[in-house]
């Protein structure tokens, strides 16, 4: 209900302002041909094999009963995250760089902006929900199937989508209920929240105030619980006599760790800094590292760092050329 109620929510804000615009020009990165057509192939190409990555990893996971685990499980719902974080943004921008009239209209541009929050504020939440699940496990180990039952995980997740509609509701509505008299030029790949509040014509101190509120809650709240989830961690690695056990320990928490900091650094830099420090260059290459990288790595980061996702890739190849 909550998602319908959402909709309905975005189709009646700024009315006013739908009269008055009908659409908005995506700037994009660069206005020359053979630039554009290098980036356009790039771009593709990394699309591409985001979702053949992060479709292999699904596949994986929800092929084999070894890895029908709490970690599993969250790690499926990231690349189904991932899969659509990158769809949301990536598809409009290879349009853009191939068709001269690089518009959005107003309303595909809200769905756009709300879609992405929604998105990237469940990647965020996500983040932290995996953290903990490690804490559990590696601290608590005989108690980690009590503490990370099914019907719990489902309860977290459900939790994380709930913060995500409702933080991408709070955003989109106080953005888009602004008046916008033009230019209608975004100088952007994609109707983000801080490039659009650029072309308001109206005072937009309350919108810096709310952003660096939500930044604080849905950026920095998570992160301080990945922080502290991940002091308890290594406290209780540093106890293990063994050394292979302090590195097998240690192997489990690194590939978590490189995927949050690619994300996190950029993202709190993008939407906790205050409106007069937008630089839409800097701007429109954060967003690739927090839109587009983690996505890309991700699979690669939990496929070669972790022996069970390639002991059933490669179980799947095995059992593949036997039948052939």
């Amino acid at each position: 209900m909550s998602v319908f109620n959402s909709q309905a929510t975005m189709q009646s804000l700024g009315k006013d302002n739908h009269n008055n615009v009908s659409e908005f020009i995506l700037l994009g990165f660069s206005s020359e041909s053979q630039v554009r057509m290098a980036l356009f192939t790039f771009f593709l190409l990394l699309y591409l094999t985001t979702l053949l990555g992060n479709g292999l990893i699904l596949t994986l996971i929800y092929s084999d009963s070894r890895l029908h685990t709490p970690m599993y499980f969250f790690l499926s719902i990231l690349s189904l995250v991932d899969m659509s974080y990158v769809t949301t943004t990536v598809p409009q921008m290879l349009v853009n760089m191939v068709c001269p009239r690089r518009t959005i209209s107003w309303g595909a541009c809200v769905a756009q902006m709300f879609i992405f929050l929604v998105l990237g504020i469940a990647e965020c939440v996500l983040y932290a929900i995996m953290a903990y699940d490690r804490y559990v496990a590696i601290c608590f180990p005989l108690h980690y199937t009590l503490h990370m039952s099914h019907p719990t995980c489902i309860k977290m997740v459900t939790v994380c989508w709930s913060i995500s509609i409702t933080g991408a509701l709070i955003y989109t509505v106080f953005t888009m209920r602004l008046p916008y008299c033009g230019p209608h030029k975004i100088n952007h790949f994609f109707c983000e929240v801080p490039a659009v509040l650029k072309l308001a014509c109206a005072d937009t101190s309350l919108n810096d105030h709310l952003d660096f509120v939500l930044g604080f809650i849905l950026l920095l709240v998570p992160l301080s619980l990945i922080l502290a989830s991940y002091v308890h961690i290594f406290a209780s690695i540093l106890r293990i006599r063994s050394s292979q056990g302090r590195l097998k320990s240690f192997s489990t928490c690194a590939s978590h760790i490189t995927v949050v900091t690619t994300f996190y650094g950029p993202a709190m830099v993008m939407y906790m800094k205050p409106g007069s420090w937008y630089d839409p260059e800097q701007d429109k290459k954060l967003a690739l590292f927090y839109n587009v990288v983690p996505a890309f790595l991700n699979p690669i980061i939990y496929s070669l760092r972790n022996k069970d996702v390639k002991g059933v890739f490669l179980k799947v190849l095995g059992d593949r050329r036997t039948a052939q």
